[in-house]
């Protein structure tokens, strides 16, 4: 997606160890205009999954799943990587490692939020080792509930969460791929075609 792709040349840092830093737009302060337009997007690239309800993780994923939400009608459940005093019991759970944050985090969904009939997409910010799309993944099997596909903004295609999708069959698309992270910059799958 070109309008991505461009927000991130203009606006994306990249960091030591392969992070690129897009907190100005999409993980920290949020572009809604940008956000919708996403939205836009993913509901064109899964509009004949039969898409029902929309799974991703918080807080990053939060954006762009609701506006792909918005975009497609249909609810945005997020997994919590905290319990609350009111989030206690009846969960599906599956433990997530932050690669930026260094942690291990338990993600929950309450099951009164996740249907047996339901078809899932995934949403989430970044595709890299693929740990959060793998831990709503595994909270999708539990609940035996089908999944469309999974959408992501940003991914980086050459670490192993791409190929980790595709090798399970899903239906995967990102609305930005990057081939490689460098001191100058970012480079796009796009740019090797």
């Amino acid at each position: 997606m070109k309008l991505l792709e461009d927000r991130i040349k203009r606006d994306g840092t990249v960091l030591p160890g392969e992070v690129l830093k897009v907190d100005n737009f999409l993980n920290h302060q949020v572009d809604p205009q940008l956000m919708y337009e996403l939205g836009g997007e993913f509901k064109r690239l899964f509009a004949d999954e039969g898409v029902t309800r929309i799974l991703t993780v918080e807080s990053s994923g939060i954006a762009p799943a609701m506006m792909a939400g918005l975009q497609m009608n249909v609810p945005v459940v997020f997994a919590r990587k905290h319990r609350s005093l009111t989030l206690t019991d009846n969960l599906y759970t599956a433990t997530v490692y932050s690669y930026t944050k260094q942690v291990n985090n338990d993600i929950s969904i309450d099951k009164r939020f996740i249907k047996p009939d339901d078809k899932v997409l995934i949403i989430d910010d970044f595709l890299a080792n693929g740990q959060a799309v793998q831990g709503l993944l595994e909270i999708a099997k539990a609940a035996n509930v089908s999944v469309a596909g999974v959408g992501v903004v940003i991914e980086k295609r050459f670490q192993k969460g791409h190929q980790m999708v595709l090798d399970q069959g899903i239906h995967l698309e990102a609305l930005a791929s990057i081939a490689s992270l460098s001191d100058d910059g970012v480079t796009f799958a796009s740019d090797n075609d």
